[in-house]
Order: C-alpha cells, then sequence, then structure tokens
C-alpha cells in the first residue's frame, strides 16, 4: 500500500476561483455594470487603446478603470486625467489577478454608479489568461512589432478571449507581421473570437471596436 497521497490543490485552487468569479459577475449584472479584462503584452499598448476607447464612449457611459500593475502609480494618474474614476492595484509581486483581488478593487472602486469598468491586467500573455477575474468578456491586444505568430506561443489566452485588438497597424509596413497569418493562427484557437485591427495612436479602426463594446454594455445593463 502507497504511504502518501497526491492532491490536486491547483484544481481546487482554480475551482474556488471560478466559484468567486461567478459570484462577482452575478453581483455586476444586479448593479447593471460591465466589467471587461482587458490583457496583453508589456507595451502593446493597453493604456493607449483605453483611452481612445474612453475618449469615445465617456459622453454616453458612465465609465471607471482599475489600473493593476506589480508597482507604479503611472497608468491610473494617466487615466484619472481623461476624466474617469480609476484606481491603481499593486499586485504585491504576483504576475496576473484573480477573482478575489478583482472583487476588492470593486469595492473600493464603487461600482453603483458605473456602466462599464475596464480592469487593465497586468501586462503579461501567461499568468492572466489562467485565472476568471469576474469579468463579463475578456479582451486582448497583441501589437504588431509582437509578431504575427503569438496564438501559436500562447495559445490559452487567445482561447479564453472574446476579443483580439490587433494594435499598432500604423507601423504595418515596417514590420514583418501578416494579418491574415495573424487572423488564421488566432480563429484555429478560438473560432468566436472578435477581431479589431486597430491603432491607438491614430484611431483608426477604434470605432469598430467601440461600437462593439458599446453594445455589450447595453445589452448587458439592459436588466
Amino acid at each position: 500500500m502507497e504511504a502518501y497521497k497526491v492532491i490536486e490543490i491547483k484544481e481546487s485552487v482554480f475551482a474556488d476561483n471560478n466559484r468567486e468569479a461567478d459570484r462577482i459577475r452575478a453581483g455586476l449584472k444586479a448593479e447593471r455594470t460591465f466589467l471587461l479584462n482587458l490583457m496583453s503584452s508589456p507595451g502593446a499598448g493597453k493604456t493607449t487603446t483605453l483611452l481612445r476607447t474612453i475618449e469615445a464612449l465617456k459622453g454616453e457611459l458612465q465609465i471607471g478603470v482599475m489600473e493593476a500593475d506589480i508597482d507604479s502609480v503611472v497608468d491610473a494618474a494617466a487615466v484619472a486625467r481623461a476624466g474617469v474614476k480609476s484606481i491603481q492595484l499593486h499586485t504585491g509581486g504576483m504576475c496576473h489577478l484573480d477573482a478575489g483581488m478583482t472583487e476588492q478593487g470593486l469595492r473600493e472602486l464603487g461600482t453603483a454608479d458605473l456602466d462599464l469598468v475596464v480592469l487593465e491586467n497586468v501586462g503579461n500573455l501567461v499568468c492572466p489568461a489562467e485565472f476568471d477575474t469576474g469579468a463579463v468578456k475578456n479582451a486582448m491586444i497583441l501589437s504588431v512589432p509582437e509578431g504575427h505568430d503569438k496564438p501559436l506561443k500562447y495559445p490559452l489566452i487567445f482561447t479564453v478571449c472574446d476579443v483580439l485588438l490587433i494594435n499598432k497597424i500604423d507601423v504595418l509596413p515596417y514590420f514583418d507581421f501578416d494579418l491574415e497569418k495573424v487572423r488564421e493562427y488566432a480563429l484555429m484557437r478560438n473560432p468566436k473570437l472578435q477581431i479589431f485591427p486597430v491603432s491607438a495612436k491614430t484611431g483608426e479602426g477604434m470605432s469598430a471596436w467601440t461600437d462593439w463594446l458599446r453594445r455589450q454594455v447595453r445589452e448587458w445593463t439592459r436588466g
């Protein structure tokens, strides 16, 4: 008889997290608040894309932002200057947010008067994809300089996301980036993925993205 047990702790941790994430979504639905989890690698343009999104929607939606990072308050300060409610979440060295951290952030932000809350997750294509934050939808940004093979290298994040923003298309002529290949690889991972080529710098393509997000928020908050 073997003298030890094997306990699948990882599975238990994720199960607990997923139950908490479901509770968060139920609470947000009751408050008619839409939570978007925005993920990308560092430097892909999350904050610039977010600022463009805020610019397009803040006249019609009440928006709040939770900026997650290991340290610093740079992003939260930039968002606050855009005229929306924002807080900075420090993860204490962790490379992701889980449902418990998100719930704490939502409590500190205050969501009762907000239509849309954006969680700008820690810059990483691996850890954030593993944890359900309680968001209604997950979006990710892939920038042109990163290359078109990322769906092959980081499959999970493409699988769990509802939207892929291909950012920095204004520099397409200067990089060996195949837009059709990235579409093919991404849809191979997730056939339901919505894909929007954009330039957060110039604004190109942003209206298609913000129109999609506007519809999602309205459907969720309709009751």
